[in-house]
C-alpha cells in the first residue's frame, strides 16, 4: 500500500512495528518538487502516538483487523471491560488504549471491537451519544443563542451548553471533542 492511499482507521506496518493510521494529509511545500504525507500513528502494541512524514510513494504492508461487536460492561480508573454476546469472553481494554473519548461510554453499548493477533487494539466509537443533563443552571430564554453555560452530564462529564438547556433535558453530544450538537426532544429521541 502507498503512503498516498493511506485513510483513517487503516492498519499498517512499517518497519516490523504494527500501527492504526489516526490521521493521513498531504502537504504541499511551497518551492520543493516532492510533497510529503503526513501520517498520525499509535503504535498497536504501546499505544503511543506519533507522527511519521515520508514521500507519497513510499510502501506500507497492509495489516488486518478483526472487527467484533462486543457490549460495554464496565470501566474503572484503568481499563474498560467489553463483553462478546455470544461467547460471553470478556476483554478489558486500557483507557489509554481508548482514549479521552472512553468518558461517553455507556453500560450496555455494543461497539465495534478492533482486534490483531487476537487482542483488542481499539474500538470504533458512535459519533455522537445521548446524555441527561443532570446539573446545570436554571435555563435563560434570550436572544443569545451563542452564550454557553456549564452543565454536567449523567455521566459526569462537563460541557458547554446554550443558556435554553434545563437539568433534566437530553443532549446530544459528539464524542471526539465532547461538543453540543443539540437538545434531543423526547419525540424525536433518536439512537447514538
Amino acid at each position: 500500500m502507498l503512503a498516498i492511499d493511506l485513510k483513517s482507521g487503516m492498519a499498517i506496518r512499517s518497519e516490523g512495528q504494527a500501527y492504526k493510521v489516526l490521521e493521513a494529509e498531504i502537504k504541499t511545500r511551497a518551492g520543493q518538487i516532492h510533497n510529503v504525507v503526513k501520517i498520525k500513528l499509535r503504535d498497536l502494541d504501546t499505544g503511543r502516538v506519533s507522527e511519521l512524514h515520508v514521500r507519497p510513494e513510499t510502501r506500507f504492508e497492509d495489516l488486518e483487523l478483526d472487527r467484533q461487536t462486543m457490549e460495554f460492561l464496565y470501566g474503572d480508573a484503568e481499563s474498560c471491560t467489553f463483553m462478546h454476546p455470544e461467547t460471553f469472553e470478556q476483554i478489558e481494554i486500557p483507557r489509554s488504549t481508548i482514549g479521552p473519548a472512553s468518558q461517553f461510554l455507556q453500560e450496555g453499548m455494543k461497539l465495534p471491537v478492533e482486534l490483531f493477533e487476537g487482542r483488542a487494539v481499539s474500538i470504533v466509537l458512535p459519533q455522537t451519544v445521548d446524555l441527561v443533563v443532570t446539573e446545570t443552571s436554571p435555563a435563560v430564554h434570550s436572544q443569545q443563542g451563542s452564550t454557553l453555560k456549564e452543565a454536567k452530564l449523567e455521566n459526569g462529564v462537563v460541557v458547554k451548553v446554550p443558556l435554553f438547556i434545563d437539568t433534566g433535558e437530553t443532549v446530544r453530544i459528539e464524542v471526539e471533542t465532547g461538543r453540543y450538537i443539540e437538545r434531543v426532544r423526547a419525540d424525536r429521541k433518536r439512537g447514538a
